[in-house]
């Protein structure tokens, strides 16, 4: 394992025709992953699909958009677009306890607050969800798998007052003031292919500690350079790695293996 794909979503109908050929051009390319849950039944997928691969893992978790009946993606869950509402899933911790059972369960997530389309009843059960969250990994000792979308204070104020555990915040989009309070915390930032075409991150990636970062795709969205408008898979995580080591001015090989060194120590991997 050369390179690290720290969130990705190859359990997604995006995937649904190919999803073995996907992770075995990954494991070509020396890249290890970890499969992301959204709600019970991608979370469910994730952990089936890591049992039978190896160097594959999977985090667990209710994102916070799918906590109150809410617009997703079709590359998600299936065929619908707009017209087509995620039911809304009341988080169950026994569930997901359950399905924490698997060895190959490593995080729990995604997991976090997503202010974007934010309706009057919405922030409340997002809280509240993220909170149930954060507690059932303190309950398991394993790290959170943040997501986190305009809504950076109000998460930091859930984890300083609940979180036993670090973890990481996944596809990181704040500033470098806000990068800096959670990396004081203790949790990294991970970083997706849009390192490859857009500069807005470039200061926190040089500012931030080496070893406090991570790679990710978020496949099967952002591809980055140079196969934009396809569809990502984590094989490209590669440019990522690219990216970053470009952006520090640091030497590649010295930037792949502490990152690939960072996701074994933050997720505890072999």
């Amino acid at each position: 394992m050369e390179y690290f794909d720290c969130h990705t979503h190859v359990n997604f109908v995006a995937f649904k025709d190919d999803a073995d050929a996907t992770i075995k051009r990954a494991q070509e390319a020396d890249v290890g992953m970890i499969m992301v849950g959204t709600q019970l039944d991608t979370s469910a997928d994730a952990v089936k699909i890591a049992e039978s691969h190896g160097d594959v893992y999977a985090a667990i978790g209710l994102h916070p958009i799918h906590s109150t009946k809410s617009y997703h993606d079709e590359k998600e869950l299936g065929e619908g677009g707009k017209e087509f509402t995620s039911r809304g899933e009341i988080f169950d911790a026994a569930k997901y306890e359950a399905l924490a059972q698997s060895p190959k369960v490593v995080a729990i997530g995604e997991c976090g607050l997503d202010y974007y389309r934010l309706e009057a009843d919405t922030k409340k059960t997002q809280e509240e969800t993220f909170v149930q969250q954060i507690e059932m990994a303190n309950r398991l000792n394993k790290p959170l798998m943040l997501h986190i979308r305009n809504a950076y204070e109000d998460s930091l104020a859930l984890l300083r007052a609940y979180a036993k555990v670090k973890g990481d915040v996944h596809f990181f989009a704040g500033n470098w003031d806000i990068a800096k309070q959670f990396l004081d915390f203790g949790f990294t930032l991970s970083f997706t292919g849009v390192l490859t075409f857009a500069r807005d991150y470039d200061e926190v990636v040089r500012n931030a500690p080496l070893d406090m970062l991570l790679t990710e795709t978020d496949a099967p969205y952002v591809a980055p350079k140079p196969y934009r408008g396809k569809r990502n898979e984590p094989a490209y995580v590669v440019e990522v790695v690219k990216a970053i080591a470009e952006i520090r001015q640091e030497p590649l090989e010295k930037v792949r293996e502490q990152l690939a060194a960072n996701a074994r120590r933050v997720f505890g991997l072999r």
